[in-house]
Protein backbone atom coordinates (compact mmCIF):
# COMPACT_ATOMS: atom_id res chain seq x y z
CA UNK A 1 0.00 0.00 0.00
CA UNK A 2 1.37 3.32 -0.91
CA UNK A 3 -0.36 6.04 0.54
CA UNK A 4 1.28 9.88 0.59
CA UNK A 5 -1.60 12.26 -0.50
CA UNK A 6 -3.32 13.74 2.21
CA UNK A 7 -7.00 11.93 1.44
CA UNK A 8 -5.24 8.66 1.69
CA UNK A 9 -3.54 9.72 5.29
CA UNK A 10 -6.87 10.71 6.10
CA UNK A 11 -8.72 7.52 5.30
CA UNK A 12 -5.91 5.56 7.58
CA UNK A 13 -7.01 3.81 10.31
CA UNK A 14 -6.26 4.46 14.11
CA UNK A 15 -3.34 2.31 14.10
CA UNK A 16 -1.33 3.31 10.47
CA UNK A 17 -1.98 7.05 12.46
CA UNK A 18 -0.45 6.24 15.58
CA UNK A 19 2.29 4.86 13.28
CA UNK A 20 2.49 8.11 11.55
CA UNK A 21 2.87 10.24 15.07
CA UNK A 22 5.38 8.26 16.42
CA UNK A 23 7.50 8.27 12.95
CA UNK A 24 6.63 11.96 13.21
CA UNK A 25 8.39 12.06 16.79
CA UNK A 26 11.40 9.92 15.26
CA UNK A 27 11.94 12.85 12.61
CA UNK A 28 11.23 15.46 14.85
CA UNK A 29 14.14 13.98 16.70
CA UNK A 30 16.27 14.03 13.78
CA UNK A 31 16.76 17.70 13.78
CA UNK A 32 18.90 17.89 17.32
CA UNK A 33 20.97 14.74 15.99
CA UNK A 34 21.81 17.40 12.87
CA UNK A 35 22.84 20.10 15.76
CA UNK A 36 25.06 16.97 17.32
CA UNK A 37 26.37 16.12 14.45
CA UNK A 38 27.26 19.86 13.15
CA UNK A 39 27.82 20.83 16.60
CA UNK A 40 30.83 18.50 17.23
CA UNK A 41 32.52 19.24 14.31
CA UNK A 42 32.99 22.63 14.34
CA UNK A 43 35.64 24.83 16.68
CA UNK A 44 34.91 25.06 20.16
CA UNK A 45 33.84 28.76 19.95
CA UNK A 46 31.66 27.93 17.06
CA UNK A 47 29.15 25.34 18.80
CA UNK A 48 26.59 27.47 19.96
CA UNK A 49 26.03 28.88 17.13
CA UNK A 50 26.09 26.21 15.13
CA UNK A 51 23.41 23.99 17.38
CA UNK A 52 21.22 27.06 17.29
CA UNK A 53 20.91 27.11 13.62
CA UNK A 54 18.80 23.94 14.15
CA UNK A 55 16.86 24.93 16.74
CA UNK A 56 16.28 28.14 14.90
CA UNK A 57 15.08 26.11 12.20
CA UNK A 58 12.48 23.81 13.91
CA UNK A 59 11.19 27.01 15.41
CA UNK A 60 10.79 29.58 11.85
CA UNK A 61 9.78 26.48 9.97
CA UNK A 62 7.48 25.07 12.68
CA UNK A 63 5.43 28.30 12.66
CA UNK A 64 4.90 28.96 8.66
CA UNK A 65 4.25 25.05 8.43
CA UNK A 66 1.20 25.43 10.44
CA UNK A 67 0.63 29.23 9.74
CA UNK A 68 0.43 28.75 5.66
CA UNK A 69 3.07 25.88 4.37
CA UNK A 70 0.57 22.80 4.81
CA UNK A 71 -1.43 23.97 2.49
CA UNK A 72 1.15 24.98 -0.24
CA UNK A 73 2.58 21.73 -0.32
CA UNK A 74 0.00 19.28 0.03
CA UNK A 75 -3.04 21.69 -0.17
CA UNK A 76 -5.92 21.64 -3.77
CA UNK A 77 -3.70 23.04 -6.65
CA UNK A 78 -3.29 26.53 -6.64
CA UNK A 79 -0.81 27.07 -9.70
CA UNK A 80 -1.85 22.58 -11.27
CA UNK A 81 1.34 20.51 -10.86
CA UNK A 82 3.20 23.53 -9.27
CA UNK A 83 1.78 24.63 -6.13
CA UNK A 84 -1.33 24.24 -3.29
CA UNK A 85 -3.53 26.47 -1.86
CA UNK A 86 -2.55 28.33 1.29
CA UNK A 87 -4.52 26.69 4.15
CA UNK A 88 -4.61 28.75 7.12
CA UNK A 89 -3.41 27.32 10.48
CA UNK A 90 -4.64 23.70 9.07
CA UNK A 91 -8.63 24.71 9.11
CA UNK A 92 -9.10 22.32 6.88
CA UNK A 93 -7.81 19.25 8.76
CA UNK A 94 -10.15 21.05 11.72
CA UNK A 95 -13.36 19.90 10.67
CA UNK A 96 -16.70 22.33 9.25
CA UNK A 97 -17.16 23.78 12.79
CA UNK A 98 -13.29 23.90 13.45
CA UNK A 99 -13.86 22.13 16.28
CA UNK A 100 -13.42 18.42 15.13
CA UNK A 101 -9.66 17.36 14.53
CA UNK A 102 -9.20 15.03 11.67
CA UNK A 103 -6.76 12.37 12.87
CA UNK A 104 -5.33 11.16 9.79
CA UNK A 105 -4.93 14.58 7.99
CA UNK A 106 -3.28 16.22 11.20
CA UNK A 107 -0.94 13.33 11.72
CA UNK A 108 0.20 13.43 8.44
CA UNK A 109 0.59 16.99 9.32
CA UNK A 110 2.54 16.88 11.28
CA UNK A 111 5.16 14.14 9.49
CA UNK A 112 5.50 16.34 6.82
CA UNK A 113 6.43 19.12 9.46
CA UNK A 114 9.10 17.63 10.37
CA UNK A 115 10.65 16.85 6.83
CA UNK A 116 10.12 20.66 6.23
CA UNK A 117 12.19 21.23 9.58
CA UNK A 118 15.45 18.90 8.94
CA UNK A 119 15.38 20.13 5.25
CA UNK A 120 16.25 23.50 6.61
CA UNK A 121 18.61 22.50 9.45
CA UNK A 122 20.73 20.59 6.84
CA UNK A 123 21.99 23.34 5.00
CA UNK A 124 23.47 25.05 8.12
CA UNK A 125 26.59 22.67 7.82
CA UNK A 126 27.83 24.84 4.61
CA UNK A 127 27.72 27.99 6.37
CA UNK A 128 29.52 26.95 9.57
CA UNK A 129 31.54 29.46 11.52
CA UNK A 130 30.29 32.66 9.93
CA UNK A 131 26.75 33.33 9.84
CA UNK A 132 24.40 35.82 11.34
CA UNK A 133 21.70 34.06 13.29
CA UNK A 134 19.47 37.09 12.42
CA UNK A 135 20.28 36.77 9.34
CA UNK A 136 20.05 32.62 8.85
CA UNK A 137 16.32 33.01 10.52
CA UNK A 138 15.42 35.38 7.48
CA UNK A 139 16.96 32.88 5.23
CA UNK A 140 15.25 29.93 6.36
CA UNK A 141 11.40 31.36 6.08
CA UNK A 142 11.91 32.49 2.93
CA UNK A 143 13.53 29.49 1.53
CA UNK A 144 11.46 27.22 3.02
CA UNK A 145 8.24 29.13 1.46
CA UNK A 146 9.43 29.92 -1.86
CA UNK A 147 11.51 26.47 -1.88
CA UNK A 148 10.74 23.83 0.18
CA UNK A 149 7.45 24.27 0.26
CA UNK A 150 6.61 24.12 -3.86
CA UNK A 151 9.49 21.29 -4.59
CA UNK A 152 6.98 19.20 -1.71
CA UNK A 153 4.31 19.65 -3.75
CA UNK A 154 6.09 18.72 -6.83
CA UNK A 155 7.76 15.68 -5.10
CA UNK A 156 5.04 14.15 -2.48
CA UNK A 157 2.01 15.07 -3.80
CA UNK A 158 1.30 12.48 -5.86
CA UNK A 159 -2.10 13.86 -7.22
CA UNK A 160 -1.12 16.71 -8.83
CA UNK A 161 2.60 17.26 -8.54
CA UNK A 162 4.58 17.61 -12.05
CA UNK A 163 7.76 15.05 -10.88
CA UNK A 164 5.49 12.64 -9.56
CA UNK A 165 2.58 12.42 -11.49
CA UNK A 166 4.43 13.54 -15.01
CA UNK A 167 7.93 12.27 -14.85
CA UNK A 168 6.70 9.50 -12.61
CA UNK A 169 10.24 9.98 -10.37
CA UNK A 170 10.11 7.74 -7.52
CA UNK A 171 11.57 9.50 -4.65
CA UNK A 172 9.77 7.43 -1.64
CA UNK A 173 11.20 9.90 1.55
CA UNK A 174 13.00 12.75 0.15
CA UNK A 175 16.47 12.16 -1.96
CA UNK A 176 15.04 15.18 -3.76
CA UNK A 177 12.76 17.44 -2.22
CA UNK A 178 14.90 17.15 1.61
CA UNK A 179 18.67 15.97 0.17
CA UNK A 180 19.06 17.63 -3.26
CA UNK A 181 17.32 20.55 -2.56
CA UNK A 182 19.54 20.83 0.77
CA UNK A 183 22.64 20.40 -0.83
CA UNK A 184 22.24 22.81 -3.42
CA UNK A 185 21.08 25.28 -1.32
CA UNK A 186 24.12 24.36 0.32
CA UNK A 187 26.23 25.10 -1.94
CA UNK A 188 24.50 28.43 -2.96
CA UNK A 189 25.36 29.85 0.50
CA UNK A 190 28.30 28.67 0.79
CA UNK A 191 29.53 30.92 -2.55
CA UNK A 192 28.09 33.58 -0.98
CA UNK A 193 29.47 33.91 2.20
CA UNK A 194 32.93 33.14 1.11
CA UNK A 195 35.53 31.03 2.96
CA UNK A 196 36.60 30.91 6.41
CA UNK A 197 39.29 32.85 7.58
CA UNK A 198 42.31 30.83 6.52
CA UNK A 199 40.30 27.74 4.40
CA UNK A 200 42.64 25.09 3.73
CA UNK A 201 42.14 21.47 4.22
CA UNK A 202 42.71 20.19 7.41
CA UNK A 203 42.00 23.66 8.92
CA UNK A 204 40.39 22.59 11.66
CA UNK A 205 39.58 19.46 13.74
CA UNK A 206 36.11 18.47 15.13
CA UNK A 207 36.04 19.73 18.59
CA UNK A 208 34.00 17.17 20.14
CA UNK A 209 34.12 13.87 18.34
CA UNK A 210 31.48 12.30 21.11
CA UNK A 211 28.92 14.89 20.17
CA UNK A 212 29.26 14.34 16.62
CA UNK A 213 28.80 10.38 17.00
CA UNK A 214 25.93 11.19 19.19
CA UNK A 215 24.39 12.87 16.27
CA UNK A 216 24.71 10.30 13.89
CA UNK A 217 23.26 7.30 16.03
CA UNK A 218 20.35 10.20 16.56
CA UNK A 219 19.91 10.88 12.96
CA UNK A 220 20.15 6.49 12.50
CA UNK A 221 17.81 5.89 15.40
CA UNK A 222 15.42 8.60 13.78
CA UNK A 223 15.73 7.77 9.74
CA UNK A 224 13.91 4.35 10.75
CA UNK A 225 10.85 6.56 11.44
CA UNK A 226 11.83 8.89 8.58
CA UNK A 227 11.58 6.51 5.48
CA UNK A 228 9.46 3.55 7.40
CA UNK A 229 7.19 6.48 8.53
CA UNK A 230 6.83 7.46 4.51
CA UNK A 231 4.51 4.45 4.30
CA UNK A 232 1.92 5.62 6.64
CA UNK A 233 0.89 2.33 7.16
CA UNK A 234 2.07 -0.88 9.79
CA UNK A 235 2.43 -3.05 6.07
CA UNK A 236 5.59 -4.69 4.27
CA UNK A 237 6.56 -2.01 2.22
CA UNK A 238 7.27 -0.39 5.80
CA UNK A 239 9.15 -3.27 6.70
CA UNK A 240 11.43 -3.12 3.71
CA UNK A 241 12.02 0.43 4.13
CA UNK A 242 13.25 -0.19 7.83
CA UNK A 243 15.68 -2.91 6.67
CA UNK A 244 16.84 -0.88 3.92
CA UNK A 245 17.34 1.86 6.32
CA UNK A 246 19.98 -0.89 8.50
CA UNK A 247 21.14 -2.05 5.53
CA UNK A 248 22.18 0.57 3.25
CA UNK A 249 23.62 3.21 6.00
CA UNK A 250 25.86 -0.13 7.81
CA UNK A 251 27.34 -0.59 4.16
CA UNK A 252 28.13 3.09 3.84
CA UNK A 253 29.89 3.12 6.58
CA UNK A 254 32.02 0.21 5.21
CA UNK A 255 32.64 2.14 2.03
CA UNK A 256 33.45 5.48 3.26
CA UNK A 257 35.98 3.49 6.16
CA UNK A 258 37.81 1.54 3.19
CA UNK A 259 38.28 4.93 1.21
CA UNK A 260 39.83 7.35 3.99
CA UNK A 261 42.15 4.35 5.21
CA UNK A 262 43.15 4.82 1.25
CA UNK A 263 43.14 7.95 0.81
CA UNK A 264 44.05 9.39 4.28
CA UNK A 265 45.88 6.24 6.28
CA UNK A 266 43.75 5.82 8.69
CA UNK A 267 39.82 4.73 9.42
CA UNK A 268 38.40 7.35 11.62
CA UNK A 269 35.28 7.88 14.01
CA UNK A 270 34.64 11.04 12.29
CA UNK A 271 34.48 9.42 8.39
CA UNK A 272 32.06 6.19 10.39
CA UNK A 273 29.30 8.77 11.20
CA UNK A 274 29.71 10.43 8.01
CA UNK A 275 29.83 7.35 6.11
CA UNK A 276 26.54 6.42 7.91
CA UNK A 277 24.73 9.54 6.97
CA UNK A 278 25.75 9.61 3.38
CA UNK A 279 24.28 5.92 3.40
CA UNK A 280 20.79 7.25 5.05
CA UNK A 281 20.78 9.74 2.42
CA UNK A 282 20.83 7.70 -0.55
CA UNK A 283 18.30 5.16 1.00
CA UNK A 284 15.81 7.50 1.23
CA UNK A 285 14.58 7.94 -1.97
CA UNK A 286 14.96 4.36 -2.62
CA UNK A 287 14.30 2.35 0.39
CA UNK A 288 10.83 1.32 -1.09
CA UNK A 289 12.09 0.15 -4.23
CA UNK A 290 14.93 -2.15 -3.65
CA UNK A 291 15.56 -5.46 -2.58
CA UNK A 292 17.88 -5.98 0.89
CA UNK A 293 20.99 -6.97 -1.77
CA UNK A 294 20.77 -3.75 -3.91
CA UNK A 295 20.70 -1.41 -0.92
CA UNK A 296 23.42 -2.86 0.71
CA UNK A 297 25.06 -2.24 -2.87
CA UNK A 298 24.04 1.03 -3.03
CA UNK A 299 25.36 2.19 0.61
CA UNK A 300 28.60 0.88 -0.11
CA UNK A 301 28.65 2.71 -3.80
CA UNK A 302 27.24 5.83 -1.55
CA UNK A 303 29.45 5.85 1.26
CA UNK A 304 32.55 5.33 -1.37
CA UNK A 305 31.93 8.47 -3.44
CA UNK A 306 30.71 10.54 -0.87
CA UNK A 307 34.28 10.12 0.81
CA UNK A 308 35.71 11.24 -2.30
CA UNK A 309 33.03 13.93 -3.38
CA UNK A 310 34.17 15.84 0.16
CA UNK A 311 36.89 16.73 -1.09
CA UNK A 312 35.81 18.75 -4.05
CA UNK A 313 35.39 21.11 -2.08
CA UNK A 314 39.52 21.78 -1.88
CA UNK A 315 39.96 21.53 -5.71
CA UNK A 316 36.99 23.77 -6.58
CA UNK A 317 37.81 26.39 -4.39
CA UNK A 318 34.18 26.76 -2.10
CA UNK A 319 33.95 26.55 1.64
CA UNK A 320 31.08 24.20 1.95
CA UNK A 321 32.30 23.73 5.69
CA UNK A 322 30.39 20.70 7.23
CA UNK A 323 29.73 18.71 3.54
CA UNK A 324 26.45 19.33 2.79
CA UNK A 325 27.48 19.34 -0.65
CA UNK A 326 29.32 16.12 -0.52
CA UNK A 327 26.87 14.06 1.56
CA UNK A 328 23.48 15.55 0.60
CA UNK A 329 23.40 16.44 -2.38
CA UNK A 330 25.93 13.72 -3.92
CA UNK A 331 24.35 10.91 -1.80
CA UNK A 332 20.90 12.09 -2.75
CA UNK A 333 21.76 12.63 -6.22
CA UNK A 334 23.41 8.56 -5.96
CA UNK A 335 20.21 7.17 -4.59
CA UNK A 336 18.00 9.14 -6.71
CA UNK A 337 19.60 7.58 -9.86
CA UNK A 338 20.12 4.12 -8.49
CA UNK A 339 16.42 3.48 -8.86
CA UNK A 340 16.44 3.93 -12.56
CA UNK A 341 19.14 1.14 -12.35
CA UNK A 342 18.20 -1.36 -10.15
CA UNK A 343 14.65 -0.16 -8.94
CA UNK A 344 11.74 -2.79 -9.48
CA UNK A 345 8.35 -1.82 -8.95
CA UNK A 346 6.81 -4.76 -7.29
CA UNK A 347 8.55 -4.62 -4.07
CA UNK A 348 6.96 -1.15 -3.18
CA UNK A 349 6.50 0.99 -5.80
CA UNK A 350 2.91 1.72 -7.35
CA UNK A 351 2.42 -1.02 -9.64
CA UNK A 352 -0.42 1.61 -11.21
CA UNK A 353 2.50 3.90 -12.73
CA UNK A 354 5.22 2.67 -15.89
CA UNK A 355 8.16 1.81 -14.26
CA UNK A 356 11.33 -0.21 -15.93
CA UNK A 357 14.75 0.28 -14.73
CA UNK A 358 17.97 -0.75 -16.44
CA UNK A 359 18.36 -4.12 -14.68
CA UNK A 360 14.68 -5.25 -14.11
CA UNK A 361 13.17 -4.43 -17.77
CA UNK A 362 16.50 -2.89 -19.66
CA UNK A 363 14.40 0.58 -20.03
CA UNK A 364 16.65 4.06 -19.88
CA UNK A 365 12.94 5.43 -19.38
CA UNK A 366 12.98 5.51 -15.93
CA UNK A 367 16.68 6.64 -14.97
CA UNK A 368 16.30 9.39 -17.34
CA UNK A 369 13.32 10.78 -15.11
CA UNK A 370 14.87 10.21 -11.73
CA UNK A 371 18.00 12.58 -13.50
CA UNK A 372 15.71 14.91 -14.95
CA UNK A 373 13.53 15.14 -11.48
CA UNK A 374 16.67 15.71 -9.74
CA UNK A 375 18.14 18.26 -11.67
CA UNK A 376 15.54 20.59 -12.07
CA UNK A 377 15.55 20.30 -8.02
CA UNK A 378 18.90 21.23 -7.72
CA UNK A 379 18.61 23.88 -10.21
CA UNK A 380 15.84 25.35 -9.14
CA UNK A 381 17.00 25.39 -5.04
CA UNK A 382 20.41 26.35 -5.82
CA UNK A 383 19.07 29.49 -7.95
CA UNK A 384 16.38 30.89 -5.70
CA UNK A 385 19.22 30.05 -2.52
CA UNK A 386 21.59 32.26 -3.95
CA UNK A 387 19.36 34.89 -4.92
CA UNK A 388 17.99 34.82 -1.38
CA UNK A 389 21.69 34.60 0.29
CA UNK A 390 22.76 37.59 -1.95
CA UNK A 391 20.02 40.11 -1.14
CA UNK A 392 20.55 39.10 2.40
CA UNK A 393 24.03 40.12 2.37
CA UNK A 394 23.59 43.08 0.51
CA UNK A 395 20.98 44.52 2.66
CA UNK A 396 21.43 42.83 6.42
CA UNK A 397 24.43 40.95 6.04
CA UNK A 398 24.48 37.64 6.35
CA UNK A 399 28.80 37.04 7.41
CA UNK A 400 29.90 37.88 10.41
CA UNK A 401 32.93 40.48 10.13
CA UNK A 402 36.42 38.34 9.96
CA UNK A 403 37.57 39.87 13.43
CA UNK A 404 34.23 38.51 15.08
CA UNK A 405 35.17 34.90 12.79
CA UNK A 406 38.47 34.63 14.47
CA UNK A 407 37.40 35.91 18.12
CA UNK A 408 34.11 33.59 17.88
CA UNK A 409 30.99 33.70 16.72
CA UNK A 410 29.05 31.71 19.85
CA UNK A 411 30.60 35.35 22.35
CA UNK A 412 29.94 37.44 18.75
CA UNK A 413 26.31 36.73 18.06
CA UNK A 414 25.26 34.78 21.16
CA UNK A 415 27.18 36.28 23.90
CA UNK A 416 27.67 32.52 25.15
CA UNK A 417 30.35 30.12 25.34
CA UNK A 418 29.36 26.43 24.48
CA UNK A 419 32.41 25.51 27.52
CA UNK A 420 32.26 27.86 29.88
CA UNK A 421 34.64 25.32 32.46
CA UNK A 422 36.14 28.00 35.41
CA UNK A 423 38.40 26.77 37.66
CA UNK A 424 38.23 27.62 41.08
Amino acid sequence: MVLHTAADYATTGTVNALWLLVAAALVLLMTPGVAFFYGGMVRAKSVVSMMMMSFGAMAIVGVLWVVYGYGLAFGKPLIPHVLGTPDLFLSSLMGKDGMTPDLGGLAFAGFQATFAIITVALISGAIADRAKFGAWMVFAGIWVTVVYFPVAYWVFNLQDGWISTILHVNDFAGGTAVHINAGAAGLALALVLGKRVGFQKGMSKPHNVPLTLLGAALLWFGWFGFNAGSEAAVDGVAAIAWINTLAAPAAATIGWLIVEKIKDGKPTSIGAASGAVAGLVAITPACNILTPGFAILLGLVAGAICAVAIDLKFKLGFDDSLDVVGIHLIGGLVGTLWIGIFGFTHIGGDATKPFSSLWYGGSWVQLGAQALGAFSVLIYSFVLAYAIGWVIQKTMGFRIKNEDELAGVDTVVHGEEGYALETV
